[in-house]
């Protein structure tokens, strides 16, 4: 297994998750994550950007991987219509086209767990 820190920004870098909308984000990257026979080890985010340390079988792509879990959760977090997204990303995709994706081969575990961990989560 592989594993990878993951960082996807919202669009314009907008402030719109809550801790509700980042619950249902855990769900569908855990949902994703199992389709594609992965973990997600650890998740956290901010008001504008999420952490998922991810591990993943050597057969499966890191770019495919990232594509499905950044269009699955965008797809399922705007039919879910909050109103701090409505109001701010009213139309187009949630995710900014661009993300992070940093191996972890060399760092341990539990390094990149606990800094995923003191993101300022909104309340």
């Amino acid at each position: 297994m592989m594993h990878v820190h993951l960082v996807f920004v919202t669009k314009y870098r907008r402030e719109v998750f809550t801790k509700e909308i980042l619950a249902d984000l855990h769900g569908i990257f855990s949902s994703v994550c199992n389709d594609f026979e992965a973990k997600l080890v650890e998740f956290d985010g901010e008001d504008d950007h999420v952490h998922l340390l991810v591990n993943y079988p050597p057969k499966v792509s890191a770019s495919n991987l990232v594509n499905s879990l950044k269009g699955v959760s965008s797809r399922m977090i705007r039919k879910n219509n909050y109103p701090s997204i409505r109001k701010k990303l009213w139309a187009g995709a949630l995710w900014s086209p661009s993300y992070f994706a940093g191996s972890c081969g060399g760092a341990p575990i539990s390094f990149i767990r606990q800094y995923i961990e003191q993101q300022q989560t909104p309340h």
